[in-house]
């Protein structure tokens, strides 16, 4: 079944590819067939610099457990880092 589900968002940021570090430009998220991974459907997440062509770009692929978990681990360090931002924004 092809689903059609991609987000795409600005990125800023740093990859590495298989020449070396790139900047970011765009985090692409979609859920459909993967290409490697042995599954029937996949979270696929692509980070890229779109003016670099198609070597620009790391991606990965996993299910949806593990997509979830990994939301879940996102939401939970930048909830930390908000805070320590703003207890270095007061000097504290």
């Amino acid at each position: 079944m092809c689903t059609s589900i991609v987000e795409i968002v600005v990125a800023s940021g740093a990859g590495k590819g298989e020449t070396g570090w790139f900047d970011l430009t765009n985090s692409v998220v979609s859920y459909d067939h993967p290409h490697h991974a042995l599954l029937d459907e996949a979270i696929t997440i692509d980070f890229v610099n779109s003016s670099m062509g198609p070597d620009a770009r790391v991606a990965v692929e996993i299910t949806l457990e593990s997509a979830k978990a990994l939301s879940a681990a996102l939401l939970r360090a930048i909830a930390a880092a908000d805070i320590e931002e703003s207890h270095r924004l007061r000097g504290t």
